[in-house]
């Protein structure tokens, strides 16, 4: 007889504060627009040569960033599932800055 269970997941926390949504809100922000804003800023102050490796070294340093952040918060079974930077900012928000969702599952 075979005996595969599935792993049951952990559902991404639900935040109930408006605190910790505006936190969670403003971490996803910094996941999503740094890239963006550090070329454009380059751009702005240097040219657009600067701007293009701004882009490619922004994008590679909050790749790093985005998954020590992921791997820090989320299960290790359930690591390999792709979340969004919502999902990683959910995450990170519950486990690490406020700890509602904590208090609340018990």
């Amino acid at each position: 007889m075979q005996t595969d269970y599935i792993n049951l997941i952990e559902p991404t926390p639900k935040l109930h504060s408006k605190k910790c949504k505006l936190i969670s809100f403003f971490v996803r922000i910094f996941l999503q627009f740094t890239t963006l804003t550090a070329s454009l800023v380059a751009w702005y102050l240097y040219d657009y040569f600067i701007a293009f490796f701004t882009l490619i070294l922004t994008f590679i340093i909050m790749g790093i960033v985005r998954s020590k952040i992921r791997n820090s918060v989320i299960p290790p079974n359930q690591r390999e599932y792709q979340y969004n930077d919502q999902g990683i900012a959910d995450w990170f928000t519950a486990r690490e800055l406020c700890f509602e969702a904590e208090e609340d599952r018990e």
